[in-house]
């Protein structure tokens, strides 16, 4: 028996809360390269621990796991240089904002999605929402090469997106399909950083170890999820509501990492809101 809508977009939504907590853990961190490896140090251990007893992936759904592979380790490398010189209440709503915009595009036109013009509406509120929370929530003009990265990783996250929706949709297998992404994610992460800084891994995860975990168990449930979900609903339907996590790091910005709340980014969160509940009252 097929899940409820309801059931999926909850579990998305809660998904979209992991997101934004280990992006915030990574924020918060002391070296953010360390961080990011770390958390996917964890990933890959999870999925080493898990693929032998799992369905494996349908063989052609391996070209699009590959392609994928590339792209999230540039997201993570670009993430960790993002997080060091901009606040994440800013750049954060930038990278995750501007991809549902190009994933709903990209996915109509080539990938036959067929989502409702209600379902599109919210689509775009949820974006407008999210701009508005980026690009006139407090970014000052010496800060704009850094929302040019944002942007840049914006493209990344469309592209491993629509990358991924069409592979775990071949793969027969999402929750596999999603651990070898990290399984391979972590070992080309973990052999970038080793040869130069193995002792500084050594010392930051000794350091760090709880939120290291907690931000690798975080990414792994957060991105499995967005993957299931898209086998039974549109990708860019997912794509925009897993976007929700914008709030949800507004919130953690603001509480526990202490950046300024401007009025903007608390009207572009209300936006977001709304478009949430216009895309779940879509037929």
């Amino acid at each position: 028996m097929s899940p409820s809508v309801d059931f999926v977009y909850g579990a998305v939504l809660a998904s979209a809360l992991f997101h934004a907590t280990w992006n915030a853990l990574i924020k918060g961190s002391a070296d953010t390269l360390l961080s990011a490896v770390g958390m996917t140090g964890v990933a890959t251990l999870l999925a080493l621990l898990s693929l032998p007893w799992m369905q494996q992936p349908a063989s052609e759904s391996w070209p699009f796991l590959l392609i994928s592979l590339v792209l999230q380790v540039v997201y993570m490398r670009l993430v960790a240089r993002i997080y060091r010189t901009t606040d994440m209440s800013v750049s954060y709503p930038v990278m995750r904002g501007t991809a549902p915009l190009l994933v709903a595009l990209v996915s109509v036109l080539f990938f036959h999605d067929d989502p409702s013009p209600g379902a599109l509406m919210g689509v775009a509120t949820i974006c407008a929402g999210i701009l508005c929370l980026g690009l006139l929530g407090g970014a000052k003009p010496r800060r704009f090469t850094h929302i040019r990265l944002a942007l840049l990783n914006a493209f990344v996250i469309a592209g491993y997106t629509l990358v991924d929706g069409t592979g775990v949709r071949l793969s027969q297998a999402p929750a596999s399909y999603t651990l070898w992404i990290f399984l391979l994610q972590g070992c080309v992460m973990i052999g970038m950083v080793m040869p130069r800084r193995a002792a500084d891994l050594g010392r930051h995860f000794r350091t760090h170890w709880g939120a290291i975990v907690a931000g690798g168990f975080g990414t792994v449930v957060s991105y499995g999820v967005a993957l299931w979900a898209m086998t039974l609903a549109p990708i860019a339907v997912i794509a925009a509501l897993r976007e929700t996590s914008i709030l949800f790091g507004i919130l953690i910005s603001g509480l526990f990492l202490h950046e300024r709340l401007t009025p903007a980014r608390i009207v572009g969160a209300g936006i977001l809101v709304l478009g949430v509940i216009m895309l779940r009252l879509a037929p």
